[in-house]
């Protein structure tokens, strides 16, 4: 079991519509196992609960609920399986997703961050084994000049296993 900070996007129903269909196609890994979120905080086995919690709730207190506008989409070869992952990429609001991503890695998460993996803030929308078909996935949104008005007004600390998200704390920017 690992502790994850997610930030669920509060969205029109007719973007998150589109989200969920598109990724009824192409996100085979993740789909049926959680919402269209940012991740902002990735995995930590190591820290308990009650400190990882506090830690999380410490640093939201200097955040304010923002907007953002997803008008990209990327590949990224994972960092965590042989899939390649097709993103959305906020070109607005980019810099207060990764202001708050570096906030939260600080005091007990610090030594928690990769520094071999670049944070790249994005909401997941396809995944395959095979690169060219993320590709051909990308090429097709990037397309449809897509965009998608969203805002982030609080953070999702949830237990993640194989397959399994759960949340227990929900703090609010």
């Amino acid at each position: 079991m690992s502790l994850v900070v997610l930030a669920y996007p509060q969205l029109e129903k007719k973007d998150y519509n589109w989200i969920q269909s598109f990724r009824a196609k192409h996100d085979e890994r993740y789909f049926k196992v959680v919402e269209p979120h940012f991740t902002i905080v990735f995995p930590v086995p190591s820290i308990d609960e009650k400190t990882f919690i506090h830690h999380v709730e410490k640093a939201a207190k200097h955040f304010n609920q923002f907007y953002f506008v997803l008008r990209c989409a990327q590949i990224v070869k994972s960092s965590f399986s042989n899939y390649t992952d097709v993103f959305l990429i906020p070109e607005e609001g980019y810099r207060i997703f990764v202001k708050l991503h570096d906030a939260m890695y600080t005091g007990v998460l610090e030594k928690e961050l990769r520094l071999d993996i670049p944070f790249i803030p994005h909401m997941g929308v396809g995944n395959n084994s095979d690169a060219y078909k993320c590709k051909t996935y990308a090429d097709e949104l990037n397309k449809k000049n897509i965009e998608i008005v969203g805002s982030i007004d609080s953070l999702d600390i949830v237990r993640y296993e194989t397959n399994s998200v759960e949340t227990i704390k929900k703090v609010y920017l």
